[in-house]
């Protein structure tokens, strides 16, 4: 198929966007990378009358050290995100996501803010984005705001987004001493969506025992799931492979797929186990070599 008939409009600025958007409202649809967007235009889930290209809007396409932080502007593409030292070093839990997506041609197209707008609950950047619980900054003529990643994402496909907004500016915090950090997926074949991904974080004393915990999940549910509350059972414990698989069983206990007739309910828990427990190995890991 083709897409449907749409006015197409090459924005200068992010003045020209917020007038666009706040002229055709609902009508409009902004792309960048188009890499989600387009296969959605060519099989018509998408009809916008009005498509609005951010391509020219070069000053959102960075990656910066901010401090305590690293700022990616919502045009940084996939593998300038996976490929930059500084995201490598400061946050290598969004570099080794960032590398995985897709394959290569789409990580040269797909942007930062792209893949947060479309919120595929089994895409890396939003497992990425709550398990880091990074500020989304958004804006439109009315301002700015800033969101943390965990109240960004509501269901499938659909985000805390108001209309006539878009992602400018993605905030992801930097690891610590003696912090580490892992991602884990499984798909069909390399390229696709994960049909269960995994993202862990892991802070250690000066020793071996474990000061600070996350694991958040992907695939499992509407959007990605952050299992914070299982972490008091295993901070203060020693970091080892009875911890990892004591963690991994609870993960699996805690999440409810649902069940598909493809993918049942207890093969993703399964997945999960087995990846929640990769991740927080290799977690560990590389906290002990910081």
């Amino acid at each position: 198929m083709k897409p449907a008939a749409f006015t197409y409009h090459r924005a200068r600025s992010l003045a020209d966007v917020f007038a666009l958007l706040a002229t055709h409202g609902d009508a409009a649809k902004v792309i960048a990378g188009g890499q989600s967007l387009g296969p959605m235009l060519n099989v018509r889930l998408a009809q916008p009358d009005h498509l609005i290209d951010l391509n020219d809007l070069h000053d959102l396409s960075y990656v910066r050290d901010a401090g305590t932080v690293i700022a990616v502007g919502a045009l940084a593409r996939h593998d300038d995100v996976a490929s930059s030292e500084l995201v490598r070093s400061a946050c290598p839990l969004l570099a080794e996501a960032a590398g995985t997506v897709g394959h290569y041609a789409i990580r040269q197209r797909g942007t930062m803010g792209g893949s947060l707008a479309h919120a595929d609950p089994a895409a890396q950047l939003p497992l990425v984005a709550v398990a880091l619980n990074a500020e989304i900054d958004v804006a439109s003529a009315r301002g700015r705001r800033t969101l943390p990643a965990r109240d960004f994402f509501v269901s499938v496909m659909t985000t805390a987004l108001e209309a006539e907004e878009i992602i400018v500016e993605v905030r992801f915090p930097r690891l610590g001493a003696r912090e580490g950090s892992a991602f884990e997926l499984f798909s069909r074949r390399h390229g696709d969506f994960a049909i269960v991904a995994a993202a862990a974080t892991v802070a250690l004393d000066g020793g071996r025992r474990v000061a600070r915990v996350g694991l958040t999940v992907g695939g499992v549910d509407a959007v990605p799931v952050s299992l914070e509350e299982l972490a008091p059972r295993f901070v203060g414990r020693e970091a080892n492979a009875e911890w990892c698989a004591g963690f991994a069983q609870a993960a699996r206990e805690r999440i409810e797929p649902a069940d598909d007739p493809r993918i049942p309910a207890e093969y993703r828990r399964e997945l999960c186990a087995a990846l929640a427990r990769r991740a927080l190995e290799r977690a560990i890991a590389q906290a002990i070599g910081r």
